[in-house]
Order: C-alpha cells, then sequence, then structure tokens
C-alpha cells in the first residue's frame, strides 16, 4: 500500500473526496476514473473511499460483495508485492452520480475525524517493505470478511473499520491507529465465527428435535 513521503506535503483525503465529488457531480463515475484522478495514491485511498460506507452498524444491501472483491484484490496484491491491478470489468463498475456525491458527503465528517487523529507514530511498524505488506494482507482478510452476504448488524462494520484503520494508518504511518485496524479484523473475523458456531448449535437442536418426533 502506499505510504505517504512525510517531506511531502500531501494533499488532504478529504481535499481530494472533495475534488472528487466536484468532477463527477453530474455524471456516474467510474473505478478506473476514480483512480486517475486520486493518482499516486490511487488504490490506498480507493480501499479507504470503498471501506467507509460500511463503518456503519448496519449492512449495505447489494455493495459489500463487489467493494469487498476490489478491495481484496488490490490489497491481494499489494500482499503480494505485486503492482496494484483490477480486471477491466471492475474497472468499468459505475457508481450513479446522486450515490457517489451523497458517499462523498456522508463520509466527510469521518476523513476530518481521521485527518486529526492520525499522524507519524511509531514509525517502526511501517518500517519496512515486509511489514507494509503484511498490513495489506490483513486487509484482505478482512476485505473477504466483508463480502460474506451475512445479512446481520456489525457484520460490514467490523471487517471495514479494520480495512479503514489499517490502509489509512498504514498510508498516514500512524501506528497505533494500524493496530487498532488489527483489533477490528479479529473482532470481526472472531464474530463470523461465533455466528456459524451459534447456527451449527441451533442446526443440531432443531435436528435433534425433528428426530425425537418422528
Amino acid at each position: 500500500m502506499h505510504i505517504n513521503d512525510l517531506s511531502i506535503n500531501s494533499k488532504p483525503l478529504s481535499t481530494e473526496l472533495h475534488d472528487l465529488a466536484n468532477k463527477f457531480e453530474q455524471h456516474p463515475v467510474t473505478l478506473a476514473e476514480v483512480i486517475v484522478v486520486l493518482e499516486e495514491r490511487a488504490y490506498t485511498l480507493l480501499i479507504i473511499i470503498l471501506a467507509l460506507p460500511f463503518c456503519v452498524p448496519i449492512t449495505v444491501p447489494g455493495l459489500s460483495v463487489p467493494l469487498g472483491l476490489v478491495i481484496a484484490i488490490v490489497a491481494g496484491r499489494f500482499a503480494l508485492g505485486r503492482p496494484p491491478w483490477l480486471p477491466q470489468k471492475l474497472l468499468g463498475t459505475k457508481l450513479p452520480a446522486r450515490y457517489f456525491r451523497t458517499l462523498m458527503e456522508a463520509t466527510s465528517k469521518i476523513v476530518r475525524l481521521l485527518e486529526r487523529l492520525l499522524r507519524p507514530r511509531w514509525l517502526a511498524l511501517t518500517a519496512t517493505p515486509r511489514l507494509v505488506r503484511l498490513h495489506a494482507l490483513m486487509v484482505c482478510i478482512a476485505a473477504i470478511a466483508l463480502l460474506i452476504p451475512a445479512p446481520i448488524p456489525f457484520s460490514n462494520t467490523l471487517p471495514a473499520l479494520g480495512i479503514l484503520f489499517v490502509a489509512a494508518g498504514t498510508m498516514e504511518r500512524d501506528g497505533p491507529a494500524i493496530l487498532v485496524g488489527y483489533f477490528f479484523t479479529a473482532l470481526g473475523v472472531a464474530y463470523f465465527v461465533l455466528i456459524a458456531f451459534m447456527g451449527t448449535q441451533a442446526w443440531d437442536f432443531i435436528r435433534d428435535k425433528l428426530a425425537g418426533m418422528f
């Protein structure tokens, strides 16, 4: 994933999002167009933007699978040390103008909060390419959890928060934020394991009851 050069004053993420919202206010935007506008930080910022709509305790119908897949592919390639890439079909995915504008406005408060909180700290956690690849792997794991279509509260929120904090923390070289992202990712995986276990137990109970009736 991209790491901001501490010697260069990069544009704040909120400014990037504002520019995007203005540029594509009147017509649908494709992921390819978003990547062109974001330039060098494109794929890391794309991961953050796509995770933001899920950082609320509800599911987002129809979007977690395709957007989670995009995040998983991008983060997976970062984890393997390969250049970012997406299939042409996914690059052509269109986000309606009204939805895109709403998305930018709805996430602006979260982004401003992140900009106040994130700063270079615990630089040892992003000191080597191997560590950055490890963080990308964690984002990929969280994205796989995100794309599971489970209509259960917090099933999207926990992995999305993991993606958000690990990706943003890595980009801004903020070690504590990265660790918070690891915590949310682990919590999300544990949540899915617990749901699966409870589902298995419920099925066994129902099966035993039905077997006793016949």
